[in-house]
């Protein structure tokens, strides 16, 4: 895990709730490209816990090795936090302890991708996660518009990359934009880096909630972004 020195730079502390090193290094790869100029950025998640998050009990099992995790970094400067998965795991608990921003890339994602009333479609991992992203989206207020897919393959496969994961993907991708998809949320932490390249290929605003989820965190501090309200 990336270990951050104490210093005077604001640090955002961007959380990978699962344990498996092949996710939380590709968030961090993509971390380095979009961090905003004068933040520090860390990428970490639990020493233990699920490798994939699946089910209620591994959600459960993430929240409590997350909450952990931030209970040993009392003394950690964060300024704010960001859980990049597409849950609500840990959100508002880490809200409570800390009295600091605190958004998921599924909260970011959706909020971005809705803008302008816009139709948009979430393109997730395994069936078991369709209602809880469609729970996240009535309390966003975006089901109206909010269309979701699941690929049918699991969160390891698809971080892999798997031929039979691609070609899921790639289907989902284009019955999204035939059903009228004016954006693409990918709805799992496991495809965290690939929007960009995703996006030109298929030519559609495609958004893995990470780049909105920064800029959501680093918003409120006027001595970070120039574009935060003043006081």
């Amino acid at each position: 895990m990336c270990q951050a020195s104490r210093t005077d730079t604001p640090r955002i502390l961007v959380i990978n709730p699962n344990t498996n090193p092949q996710v939380t290094r590709e968030i961090r790869r993509l971390v380095r490209q979009c961090s905003p100029e004068g933040v520090q950025m860390e990428v970490t998640n639990p020493l233990a816990g699920p490798i994939a998050i699946e089910n209620a009990a591994h959600k459960a099992t993430a929240t409590r090795e997350v909450m952990a995790l931030i209970q040993q970094r009392q003394t950690a400067d964060d300024v704010g936090y960001i859980m990049a998965c597409f849950d609500d795991l840990a959100v508002q608990e880490l809200r409570d302890a800390t009295q600091r921003p605190v958004v998921s890339l599924a909260e970011a994602g959706m909020r971005a991708a809705g803008q302008h009333d816009r139709p948009f479609t979430v393109i997730t991992t395994f069936e078991g996660a369709v209602e809880t992203i469609r729970a996240l989206s009535r309390g966003y207020g975006l089901d109206a518009r909010c269309r979701i897919v699941a690929t049918g393959m699991g969160v390891s496969e698809t971080a892999a990359r798997t031929p039979q994961a691609e070609q899921r993907l790639h289907d989902a991708i284009v019955s999204s934009l035939e059903q009228g998809a004016n954006a693409i949320v990918l709805g799992s932490g496991a495809f965290v880096g690939r929007a960009a390249l995703l996006s030109e290929r298929y030519g559609v605003d495609i958004t893995d909630g990470l780049s909105d989820a920064i800029r959501y965190v680093h918003a409120p501090f006027p001595a970070l972004s120039a574009e935060a309200p003043a006081g």
